[in-house]
């Protein structure tokens, strides 16, 4: 998507507000901001422009006045009148901070102390000026043009006086005073949104949370590039503004994304190919820091499920990888969508499945990966349509794994013994002595009708006799009790996969609630 629109950037540090003009592209965001250049004439720095003003029976100087140094901003322009003295000059723009009055320094003036010097100044009033390039939002100076049309600014009051006709002064002149207008050879003027920083989009991140935390900022979010270099906080007038330009920006991250996911796929064998990849945030577990969130890359590649602290960019780098687990023993769970009516779902897709996070956190769109030895993650994504993307992938690259890999065999014991225990994607389930090979028991996937264990390491798994019809219970134990049963699962939600696609699609809680709502 492309897209430009005005926007504010918001300085955390000194609370204030900037206008910005945002112009996305495919593969960079940038921001533009306004300023003053110098565009025929003489080479001149349009850093600082000294223009004299004739003051006029009727106008005075025609501008208008704001700020001051008790509101901790220079005194700036904040009116032009038309054809008037200040317009006719073509030397100054909305915006521009005043420097001097008559070669008096006025950086650190009040608003009054201006006023008086600008009053009093007689009927020739030199004044030296620099664009304000960071006006900060409070003075609700109109943004004019070039660029497209915003009522945003000046349709609202200011709290700040606004100090206008009134610098007429007293002009000793009864004639008309010539009008203060450009010389020939004077450098011509204009102010123009110009880039001031550029994003690229690629692996880039979004986040709509003050670092760390659950406190969502209102109608902003902050987009932070692979190297590091982020917008800053970019906040919006209207939530649906907000809204839009997040999912323009994310569309166009995604985008990226999935090209840098086929290039890496042409260096990756068939069975090693990556299925999906992205940032999500990872809570932090532990009693210090049970609601702090880190950004984290996921990766579903191949066999595998990693988990990044920076994406991969290299074939190498796939061996730095935090986390790294087998797909066929994690499971992926839904936590929480937030609805259109703004309630909570808290959704327990797999049946049977013990949770054991705290859902009090204040996020949106989350979901977790429980995987052997009872190690969890639980992570949140920024939009449903990311959630949903998550769902449907871990699903595809579970299946995928399932039939690749055909067949997992577990060590285990029961009374003494050394068994092994294989689940398998065509016969089902097999019990046999780890010395002798000789097969104990083996059931189809359909014959099992029930389980349960002790959290631990031992299972009771109920089988149907298809001859008597009588359940039969097998009792086991393993190692990893958490891995086995993940593995049952997979195996089983991939079986069903395979028979009946639909009823699997039937049961994605984030697209059924996405789309719905």
């Amino acid at each position: 998507q492309t897209k430009t629109g005005i926007a504010l950037l918001y300085d955390e540090v000194s609370e204030n507000a900037y206008d910005i003009r945002l112009k996305l592209t495919k593969e960079v965001l940038t921001i533009q901001k306004q300023d003053v250049v110098c565009v025929s004439g003489s080479d001149h720095s349009a850093n600082h422009r000294t223009v004299t003003l004739r003051r006029q029976p009727v106008g005075g100087l025609g501008l208008s006045i704001k700020g001051g140094a008790e509101h901790k901003v220079p005194v700036v322009i904040s009116k032009i009148f038309k054809d008037q003295a200040a317009e006719q000059t073509g030397m100054l723009f909305i915006g521009d901070a005043i420097i001097q009055v008559n070669g008096i320094n006025v950086e650190s003036a009040t608003h009054e102390e201006v006023v008086h010097l600008l009053r009093n100044a007689g009927d020739e009033v030199t004044i030296t000026v620099q664009y304000l390039r960071e006006a900060p939002s409070f003075l609700k100076l109109p943004l004019g043009s070039p660029g497209p049309s915003s009522d945003h600014s000046s349709g609202a009051s200011s709290p700040l006086f606004d100090s206008g006709l009134h610098l007429n002064g007293n002009s000793t002149n009864t004639a008309p005073s010539s009008p203060s207008s450009p010389i020939a050879n004077e450098p011509k003027y204009e102010k123009r949104w110009l880039d001031t920083l550029s994003v690229p989009l690629s692996m880039a991140r979004i986040s709509r949370y003050k670092t760390g935390t659950d406190k969502l900022r209102s109608n902003a979010f902050e987009v932070l590039a692979l190297d590091g270099v982020s917008t800053g906080i970019l906040q919006f007038y209207t939530a649906q503004e907000s809204a839009d330009w997040l999912r323009a920006v994310s569309t166009n991250i995604s985008d990226l994304t999935l090209q840098n996911m086929k290039m890496a796929n042409k260096c990756c064998s068939p069975s090693d190919q990556v299925i999906h990849m992205g940032w999500v945030n990872e809570r932090l577990e532990g009693t210090d820091s049970s609601q702090l969130y880190k950004f984290k890359f996921l990766a579903l590649k191949g066999s595998s499920f990693y988990i990044f602290s920076t994406p991969p960019v290299s074939t190498l780098d796939w061996v730095r990888a935090e986390k790294i687990y087998n797909l066929c023993e994690v499971l992926f769970k839904i936590h929480k969508l937030w609805l259109a009516d703004d309630c909570w779902l808290q959704a327990n897709w797999y049946l049977g499945i013990h949770q054991d996070f705290d859902l009090e956190d204040q996020r949106p769109y989350c979901f977790s990966v429980m995987a052997g030895h009872g190690k969890s993650h639980y992570f949140n994504v920024e939009l449903g349509s990311e959630l949903a993307m998550w769902e449907k992938s871990f699903q595809r690259a579970i299946f995928l794994e399932v039939q690749r890999t055909g067949s997992k065999t577990y060590m285990c014991s029961w009374q003494g013994d050394t068994l092994c225990f294989t689940v398998d994607f065509a016969l089902g389930f097999t019990c046999f002595d780890s010395k002798t090979k000789n097969v104990l028991w083996r059931f189809k996937f359909s014959q099992l009708k029930g389980s349960s264990d002790d959290g631990k390491t031992k299972v009771k798994l109920l089988f149907q006799n298809l001859d008597t019809k009588q359940i039969e219970t097998k009792e086991l134990e393993f190692q990893d009790l958490t891995a086995v049963l993940h593995c049952i699962h997979s195996f089983i939600a991939a079986k069903v996969a395979s028979v009946d696609p639909v009823f699997i699609d039937s049961q994605s809680i984030a697209r059924k609630y996405m789309y719905s709502n």
